[in-house]
């Protein structure tokens, strides 16, 4: 948690401009959960609907002196604006209220930067900062004074950003090169994978609908799963094995939120390309929410943008021990479970090996004793269940690669398995 030199959390105003363009309630409680996320105490929220804009300041004049008058009456160390503030607004808005300010995605950044585990999600974590304090060296006002001191201030491992643009270019150059790298490498693994014949699901969704639980029940894979935005900022991969004998490699990616800027989809890219790569997507969403729809649909157009829009995905439907009836249709393409319980596992794990293209079958062969090195080559791309010896041959019961049908066919029994 983000705690100032008198170890307390930050006391926070979130304000917001009501132009009409989103839904304005469901954005300012989803920024109230960021705050919270990131260690702040959310004292008020205030808010004024407008046609558009105020160019200089966001919000009105008025407006903002009656929340410099508040700043002052109830000890408020930041505002927090559920926009993206433009340098010169954050220094207007400082000089009138006499408080740091900052914008909703220096305050997302600032939970990255505590959620960052692997050295490469410290990277993009630093690189994605640097991308958004850039453009706004002119204008950081009090911000920049108070780096290290909380929220929206502090890097994943520098108490204090570089304030020289060569040296802030230089910095995004040299942390671009050793992503590149990293990615690289993970795009070898990925190619290595395919290669292998490794099957990829990966499961993506917004932010806190409980995709790290699912992770952790279905494979015992220990990842971090709170309550939180953001709890899961690393990819992590575990083996999953489907009804019908096949293993699958199930990666967690980051989670998604609404509005999410375009510079910090491009910085965690490499975090979100293990879903790009992937064979099956499990959108996952809180059907409790009452935001499902949006949920799927914020998911869907992130992996349009990653072009994903190719790769099948199933939509599961989580927390429905939360909710009395499903208000989505549930078929083939739709699995209603609880990550919790456990409830419909079972089912999503039918659907997901229904979804998949075929890469095994499993079948009962007789194979001749002449013959028996197929069994060999069954068991290095495949699963042999049994082996019985009969008169004529080997009778087997095997999960069989599709790419060695064409030897085994005439040997196979009519029992076969579904």
């Amino acid at each position: 948690m983000i705690e100032t030199t008198e170890n307390k959390p930050q006391r926070v105003v979130l304000i917001a401009a009501d132009t009409g363009e989103f839904d304005l309630e469901v954005s300012l409680a989803e920024l109230e959960e960021l705050a919270a996320t990131a260690g702040a105490e959310v004292v008020a929220k205030m808010t004024q609907k407008r046609a558009a804009f105020e160019a200089a300041t966001v919000i009105g004049k008025g407006r903002l002196e009656e929340a410099a008058a508040f700043c002052k009456d109830h000890q408020i160390d930041l505002l927090i604006f559920d926009h993206e503030l433009s340098p010169a607004q954050v220094r207007n808005i400082e000089q009138l209220c006499d408080v740091a300010v900052i914008d909703r995605t220096a305050l997302i950044l600032d939970i990255f930067a505590q959620r960052a585990v692997t050295a490469e999600g410290k990277l993009q974590v630093e690189l994605a900062q640097l991308r958004y304090q850039l453009p706004r060296l002119a204008g950081l006002g009090s911000v920049l004074s108070r780096l290290g001191g909380g929220i929206g201030t502090r890097g994943p491992g520098e108490s204090q950003l570089e304030t020289d643009r060569r040296h802030i270019r230089r910095g995004i150059t040299a942390l671009q090169e050793q992503l590149a790298e990293l990615e690289k490498r993970r795009g070898l693994l990925r190619s290595r994978r395919k290669k292998d014949g490794v099957t990829t699901v990966a499961i993506v969704g917004y932010t806190n609908v409980g995709k790290s639980t699912l992770l952790n029940a279905l494979t015992d894979a220990g990842v971090l799963a709170e309550n939180k935005l953001f709890a899961t900022l690393d990819p992590t991969s575990r083996a999953l094995t489907l009804p019908d004998g096949r293993t699958v490699m199930l990666v967690d990616t980051v989670g998604l939120v609404r509005r999410l800027p375009h510079h910090l989809v491009e910085a965690f890219k490499s975090t979100l390309e293990e879903a790009a790569g992937a064979d099956l997507l499990w959108n996952v969403c809180d059907i409790s929410s009452g935001e499902a729809d949006e949920q799927i649909a914020v998911t869907k157009k992130l992996m349009q943008e990653l072009g994903a829009q190719e790769i099948p995905m199933l939509t599961v439907l989580n927390k429905c021990d939360l909710v009395s009836e499903a208000p989505l249709p549930i078929n083939d393409q739709t699995a209603l479970i609880s990550a919790r319980t456990g409830f419909g596992f079972d089912a999503l794990l039918q659907k997901t090996a229904k979804a998949l293209a075929p890469t095994h079958k499993r079948l009962t062969l007789l194979i001749p004793y002449s013959k028996t090195g197929l069994i060999n080559e069954i068991m290095q791309e495949g699963k042999v269940f049994s082996q019985a010896y009969e008169a004529d041959g080997t009778l087997v019961d095997a999960l069989v690669d599709c790419k060695l049908l064409h030897k085994v066919a005439e040997y196979a029994q009519h029992q076969q398995h579904t």
